[in-house]
């Protein structure tokens, strides 16, 4: 009734969601399939504007450095358009005055640079940059309701789906497409666990961090002749003590889009009053002074699904051939760190390099490296996420403490060392691993900073005993 997988390049590929993860997929497919369908639940607004199956498209989202460059490779000119369609570029240390949680980090042109936009412009532009290829349809208001096998399931054949007449509301029919490879890219809600069981698998292990984090965000107009030496904020929580942030992007139509966010279910209010209030009692007034004569031009919005949720498909001992499950459905990460759609694309640059080897194996083998991939944003999200002292999770572990305690110092010093901060950003970005925080330079200035805070409260306490004395 289904096809066989074949050992060869297949001719159909099926992306199973239509955000940030399946398209970008679905673009890197388009090298090794003559056919690629995604399969989207929602309708694609026509203009960049947020649409229901992305509840989180309404609050700050960013593109670091390493996404936006695999952006750029897979849609030549991408770039150019947003620009000028408005979005900016702007410098994450000339630019953003970011407020960590050991003061105002140092300011100076580091090169690192990030896409301002929201997160409905940027998908809406990758979207019509899909939509040009010939090779891709795109099948909306329909729902996957399970995976089709073959006849000993060991390999995926296809999928059915529940599509919804457009033309004659509620209107409901089924369908099944064949395919030689499926890829799960439906996000957090993800229903491949189920469908595997049902097919006689296991479903993956999972791991949940949970820091309880809710956002509140509303868009603004400037305030008439504002002006300032920043273009962005982001004045960051500093758990345990302080859970509250907020962030500023500019984004396109000369427009602010604000997000406050709250960890250990400090949720930030979504009424007027109780909005401006919580700006008000962040660890610095620049917001508050920027947005309080500024025009509200949408209502608040919020969301708290934020929770780290990681999908060990790695660590099947059995995965049906013809299969791979990629960005949020795989490993979902909280929103604050900024890393959701930088990491899709690196897994899209992932399945580029393992479908170079051929369908053969493929489950396993994508799976495996996304999940070398997915490991050091889980690490710096997850490990951030344990100083929140609700957190639910695995226990804490000494690493995770001493990997507090190390970054505390690197966060001091990027308040008055280029060098560090210059470092960090990169990391930050993903152009370099975190072992580049790690260098014997940066190392001995950690250590040298220890020394010296340590002299000078030595210095003070002995002050102390000689006046009590």
């Amino acid at each position: 009734m289904y096809p066989e997988l074949s050992s060869n390049q297949g001719s159909h590929a099926v992306v199973i969601g239509g955000s940030i993860a399946g398209l970008v997929t679905g673009r890197v497919l388009t090298k090794y399939f003559d056919r690629v369908t995604i399969i989207e639940r929602d309708r694609f607004p026509n203009n960049p504007v947020p649409r229901k199956g992305v509840p989180q498209s309404h609050h700050v989202h960013v593109l670091l450095m390493r996404g936006a460059m695999i952006l750029e490779e897979l849609f030549p000119g991408l770039h150019t358009e947003l620009y000028a369609a408005g979005a900016s570029q702007i410098d994450m240390a000339k630019d953003v005055a970011w407020l960590n949680p050991a003061g105002w980090g140092i300011r100076f042109t580091s090169g690192v640079m990030l896409l301002a936009s929201s997160r409905s412009l940027l998908e809406w532009g990758v979207r019509q940059r899909l939509m040009q290829c010939p090779q891709v349809r795109f099948i909306t208001e329909s729902e996957v309701t399970s995976l089709l096998a073959n006849s000993d399931k060991s390999a995926i054949a296809g999928v059915q789906v529940r599509l919804h007449n457009q033309l004659h509301h509620g209107s409901v029919s089924e369908q099944q497409i064949e395919a030689d490879l499926v890829v799960d890219a439906s996000g957090r809600m993800s229903k491949t666990p189920q469908w595997l069981t049902t097919l006689g698998y296991e479903a993956p292990q999972e791991t949940v961090v949970n820091s309880h984090v809710g956002y509140a965000s509303r868009i603004y107009q400037p305030p008439t002749n504002f002006s300032s030496d920043w273009q962005a904020l982001y004045l960051q929580a500093a758990p345990p003590n302080v859970t509250r942030g907020g962030l500023m992007l500019p984004i396109e139509g000369n427009r602010w889009l604000v997000s406050l966010g709250g960890g250990d279910k400090d949720y930030p209010p979504t009424d007027e009053k109780g909005f401006l209030e919580f700006v008000r009692t962040l660890r610095s007034s620049i917001l508050y002074d920027a947005i309080k004569d500024a025009k509200p031009l949408s209502p608040i919005v919020s969301y708290r699904a934020t929770e780290n949720r990681r999908r060990h498909y790695e660590k099947l001992h059995r995965m049906p051939e013809g299969l791979i499950v990629t960005g949020d459905a795989a490993c979902a990460f909280n929103p604050v760190y900024g890393q959701g759609m930088t990491t899709a694309a690196i897994a899209a640059e992932t399945l580029d390099q393992c479908l170079k080897k051929g369908l053969f194996g493929l489950s396993k083998r994508f799976q495996s490296q996304l999940a070398q991939v997915n490991a050091v944003p889980w690490t710096l999200a997850t490990s951030e996420d344990y100083r929140y002292r609700g957190t639910e999770g695995k226990p804490v572990t000494q690493k995770t403490k001493l990997m507090h305690w190390y970054m505390d110092w690197v966060m001091l010093l990027s308040t008055k060392n280029v060098g560090v901060r210059s470092q960090f950003l990169q990391v930050m970005h993903m152009l370099k691993t975190p072992n580049a925080l790690f260098h014997p330079k940066i190392v001995a200035l950690v250590f040298k900073e220890v020394l010296q805070s340590t002299l000078h409260q030595e210095t003070l306490a002995t002050k102390v005993a000689t006046k009590v004395t």
